[in-house]
């Protein structure tokens, strides 16, 4: 008889079978086994929340091999991932298989190496009920709002909506922000920006007007800057203070989930989901030419900074020998996890600091070596020993002709340059705020400066950005609001919602999230409130640690959103919010009315408004302003079955045309075609013979783009 033990994925599996040799039989769930049927709520609220659960559809064979290969095993050891998540999954598969929840017999692994996996099986445990119950919680309230609530927001909006506890205030934030930008007055300002030759070298640099000795000074408008300038006509310029300095910048601490999921989206632009499907797959292990399957980081969902003192010293031991002692600092750096930190696991890092990313390439797919080389990188740069920068910053004196009340303006210009590159010859964070005036020359105080060039430029204040990906996972960790593992799911939940929709790295609220928000946050305060979905969150850390009871916490929580509900209910009996883009100029053929968009089974069509009299309803099609450049027909925007965009030809199937390409309004100047955009900014023509292509033209950044790069610096 041989020992089972059920992991979650077949790759993990694979591995850990490789590790485990003869004597063990390691299987995969799949995933749940068990959890609460789709069709109804599934949860007694009368019963203190008795949830009702069921095998999930397609795994009932599953589940009776299952019973069947544990029966004819001599042990069970249930080695799911080491999380929420992953307890419940041991729960239920433990209820299933008649284990005793009090027997050892649950086994977890920070890392799927050799050495990962058998400390793991050396300390089995009993299942830990209370991160059971804390997942069972989550469950639970995210069951009864998203059943209670979005029935109701379906009723008053339109079909197909869905309301949840979490995705409703990431939305709001979205939202919030949104208003913002539409209510924001700009205010105009002016710098004067010059431009000096230094004695002998005449070698030319930058500098901003600051003031006059008496101090700041804030120009508002052109009449202001002209006088500047004009008093500034004849003036003699000098230096006036140089302060010379050094600086140290430390290094970023080894990635957690949020931080991952951030800087793999501001350096490479992956979407959340993206960056956890392959940290997964560097997790649960891979083949690596010369070593076999292995696990190649750490676990990927973790609040943790904390790293083992073997990675440590193996990490320095690398650096050591690739860059010399002097790359490691004088005391080891220890990073501190914010207050409400999970400590169950290590931060995310390799698994073997000695396997560069350039040696596990070979093996890796492109998105795996992507991350791969991000983390590797992170976490030797956390160990390394700071950069250190020798700063500079000029004090230029302007001299006027005519005396002036505060005395003489002032210039500043300021620099740094390299001392020791330190970590940063490895890595450095995307988010640094490097300065742009980079090296000054050399200038000493007393200098006589000539001035080349001076100009006053207007500007204007700039509303808060856009979120974009990064910065709204950034927000809702600072705000706790979720958890590592929900904010993917988060994101693709309101975006794939129609709620949101992205444009370049920018999330903009739709007419339908904006109409979603508006209503939640007149009638339901709670659900949309950032510090009290916090409380929620915090409530919930505190079931898992065993301090809180879930069932009195539930009720803390449905009792009054129930209240609620009904009293709304009751309020909004006959209203029902109309949406500007559900309205269209497209003329019904059978009776003239305008049609309007609905929502179905299967997406958006268009249906005459005079139902039920006239029950005319077509495709709702999406041009995109392109033509094809087979049959001249309009090429429109379609969805393969797994939701992925593309363009087909509007005469199909008479015309079979279809292109992943993105269509554009720009004609061919060889054959006057339609012209279509490449991934990677390649223009082609698709026209058969014709082969006309041409690189994209890179656009100025816009104010607004400007503003979101440096939200993302800040």
């Amino acid at each position: 008889m041989s020992k089972l033990v059920i992991v979650e994925s077949p790759a993990k599996a694979k591995t850990i079978q490789k590790y485990l040799g003869k004597g063990y039989e390691v299987t995969a769930s799949m995933g749940h086994v068990r959890d609460l049927p789709p069709a109804r709520l599934s949860v007694d609220v009368k019963k203190d929340f008795t949830p009702k659960y069921a095998i999930i559809k397609g795994k009932e064979q599953f589940v009776k091999d299952l019973k069947k290969t544990a029966a004819a095993s001599e042990q069970v050891f249930l080695a799911t991932d080491p999380d929420r998540e992953g307890e419940a999954i041991s729960w239920h598969l433990a209820t299933i298989l008649n284990l005793d929840l009090k027997e050892p017999n649950r086994v977890t692994f920070n890392e799927i190496t050799k050495t990962g996996v058998k400390n793991g099986m050396e300390h089995p445990h009993a299942v830990d009920m209370d991160l059971v119950n804390a997942q069972q919680a989550r469950r639970i309230l995210d069951r009864l709002v998203g059943y209670k609530l979005s029935p109701f927001v379906s009723q008053k909006i339109h079909r197909g909506l869905s309301a949840g506890r979490v995705q409703s205030v990431a939305l709001r934030m979205i939202v919030d922000r949104e208003e913002e930008i539409r209510a924001f007055q700009p205010e105009e300002y002016w710098s004067l920006d010059a431009k000096f030759l230094t004695p002998g070298t005449r070698r030319v640099f930058a500098a901003a007007f600051y003031g006059n000795e008496q101090g700041k000074i804030k120009v508002e408008n052109k009449e202001q800057a002209d006088a500047i300038l004009a008093q500034l006509e004849g003036a003699q310029y000098h230096v006036k203070t140089v302060k010379k300095g050094t600086r140290r910048k430390s290094p970023a601490p080894p990635f957690i989930t949020s931080t991952l999921q951030q800087e793999a989206s501001r350096r490479m632009g992956f979407q959340a989901r993206r960056t956890m499907k392959a940290a997964q797959e560097l997790y649960e292990g891979v083949e690596v030419e010369g070593i076999g399957s292995v696990g190649l980081i750490t676990y990927m969902r973790t609040d943790s900074l904390r790293i083992s003192e073997e990675a440590r010293a193996q990490g320095n031991d690398y650096i050591r020998e690739h860059w010399g002692e002097k790359y490691l600092p004088e005391k080891s750096r220890y990073y501190k996890s914010r207050a409400n930190a999970q400590d169950g696991h290590e931060a995310i890092r390799p698994t073997m600091p000695s396997l560069t990313p350039e040696q596990a390439k070979k093996s890796l797919t492109s998105d795996q070596y992507k991350l791969y080389n991000l983390i590797w990188k992170r976490f030797m740069a956390s160990l390394m020993a700071n950069c250190v920068q020798n700063t500079i910053r000029v004090e230029i004196a302007a001299t006027p002709e005519e005396p002036q009340a505060g005395g003489n303006y002032l210039f500043t210009a300021s620099g740094y340059s390299i001392k020791f590159d330190g970590y940063t010859v490895l890595y450095e964070e995307s988010t640094d705020d490097a300065e742009s005036d980079g090296r000054l020359p050399e200038i000493q105080e007393g200098d006589k400066l000539k001035l080349k060039e001076i100009a006053g430029n207007q500007h204007f204040t700039q509303p808060p950005p856009r979120y974009t990906e990064a910065s709204l996972i950034k927000t809702l960790e600072e705000n706790g609001i979720g958890r590592p593992s929900t904010y993917a799911s988060i994101i693709s939940t309101i975006t794939g919602r129609d709620y949101v929709k992205r444009e370049a790295k920018q999330l903009h609220p739709t007419e339908l999230g904006e109409a979603m928000t508006k209503l939640l946050r007149e009638k339901f305060p709670k659900i949309v409130n950032t510090k009290f979905t916090a409380s929620m969150e915090a409530s919930l850390d505190k079931v898992g640690e065993g301090q809180e009871d879930y069932i009195k916490m539930l009720h803390t929580f449905y009792d009054d959103f129930d209240a609620t509900l009904q009293k709304v209910k009751e309020e909004m009996k006959d209203v029902k919010i109309k949406l500007a883009e559900d309205q269209t100029d497209i003329p019904c053929e059978k009776c003239g009315r305008m049609m309007v968009v609905k929502v179905g089974r299967y997406g958006k069509f268009l249906a005459c408004p005079g139902y039920p009299e006239c029950k005319n309803t077509k495709p709702l099609v999406q041009e995109t302003g392109a033509f094809c450049p087979r049959c001249g027909g309009k090429v429109i925007a379609k969805k393969s079955k797994r939701g992925y965009p593309f363009y087909g030809c509007s005469n199909y199937p008479d015309c079979n045309f279809m292109t992943w390409d993105q269509p554009t309004t720009e004609t061919c100047p060889q054959c006057g075609k339609s012209l279509f955009k490449r991934r990677g900014g390649l223009i082609v023509c698709l026209n058969e013979g014709c082969g006309y292509e041409r690189k994209a033209e890179r656009k100025k950044k816009g104010t607004a783009q400007a503003a979101d790069e440096a939200q993302e610096k800040s």
